[in-house]
């Protein structure tokens, strides 16, 4: 009788560790699948900046903020398709009219308008070296927790920022491999982005804790969309580019295209914090600096130098040590 019992429970056991095996396994694959994707609609975004009526606009700010407002509105789009499909479209409603969604609106503004806007102005103006730069934001989302969240920073995490921060010094020492007077200020943007998506990620850890994640990405794609278009782009004259944009059948598919990229490195993000943590998440999800060089040498043809290479895989080290502890996963593989 205790025999059975003892097989009974250890194929109970065996089998709990297979799912939770399973679980993992979908989990880093999902936080892979969102690094890759979001390296794409990078690539993407950057290609579209070259292209009428984007390029040689005189504003540094105009093109730019004209994507990142039609990127936006288009991934709330795909967004509300796919949260229609699974009958969430009363939940978008409900959500905002509870405190929870007033914060993720307050993190939309950070992550948009403010981070997104800054990304895409760093890409244009400092090229393929604003990508890592705009990484760091798991370190200033660490130094936010601690002043705003009241979260300690431990030892670990100081050592993971000290390293994100030597890689963005070689990076910006270097040039990227590019000579241009705009690089700086690239630069400069692209960490502003880092400070936005790292504010973002306090109010939204806040709003999500309540509210589902693929609503919450709804929500904050569509909201970062208005505010682009209604207040952004008649801020800085560029609502006439906007327009003349939407007029170019073949750069709306372009951007469409990156916007669809960008809607499902939310989602594939969401999924791995779900099944493997929002450290590990974060964590995987920051090695999109890598896939963004990488896909910008491969299709775009852009010159790296091998300091700038090796800033980025610095900076990713870094953001990967801020979010979660390699030796737990040493820990893990040993139990």
């Amino acid at each position: 009788m205790e025999d059975g019992v003892k097989r009974e429970s250890s194929s109970l056991i065996s089998k709990k560790q297979k799912l939770d095996a399973s679980f993992t396994r979908q989990g880093i694959t999902s936080g892979i699948l969102s690094a890759v994707t979001f390296g794409l609609y990078s690539t993407i975004s950057a290609y579209a900046m070259t292209l009428d009526p984007l390029v040689g606009v005189v504003s540094v700010f105009a093109a730019p903020f004209v994507a990142s407002a039609i990127n936006d509105t288009i991934a709330a789009i795909w967004l509300l398709i796919f949260n229609i499909a699974k009958g969430r479209l009363k939940e978008i409603g409900r959500s905002l009219a509870i405190i929870p969604g007033l914060m993720v609106i307050l993190g939309a503004l950070f992550g948009g308008p403010i981070a997104n806007g800054a990304y895409l102005v760093g890409i244009a103006s400092a090229g393929a070296a604003a990508i890592p730069i705009s990484a760091l934001f798991p370190m200033f989302g660490a130094i936010f927790a601690r002043i705003f969240l009241k979260q300690q920073i431990s030892k670990r995490v100081g050592i993971g920022m000290a390293i994100c921060i030597a890689g963005a010094i070689l990076i910006s020492m270097d040039g990227g491999g590019s000579v241009g007077t705009d690089f700086t200020f690239g630069i400069i943007c692209a960490f502003i982005a880092a400070i936005g998506w790292g504010m973002e990620g306090v109010f939204s850890a806040f709003g999500m804790s309540m509210i589902d994640s693929n609503i919450a990405i709804n929500i904050r794609q569509a909201v970062s969309g208005i505010v682009f278009i209604v207040v952004v782009l008649p801020m800085f004259n560029a609502f006439d580019l906007f327009l003349d944009v939407l007029a170019a059948p073949s750069l709306m598919l372009i951007i469409a295209a990156g916007a669809l990229f960008a809607a499902s490195s939310f989602l594939a993000w969401y999924v791995a914090n779900s099944k493997v943590g929002v450290a590990t998440g974060m964590s995987l999800n920051s090695t999109y600096v890598l896939w963004g060089v990488i896909f910008s040498a491969v299709f775009l043809k852009t010159s790296l130098s091998p300091m700038m290479i090796l800033g980025a895989v610095i900076i990713t080290a870094g953001a990967i040590i801020v979010s979660v502890n390699p030796l737990d996963f040493i820990k893990k593989k040993e139990g």
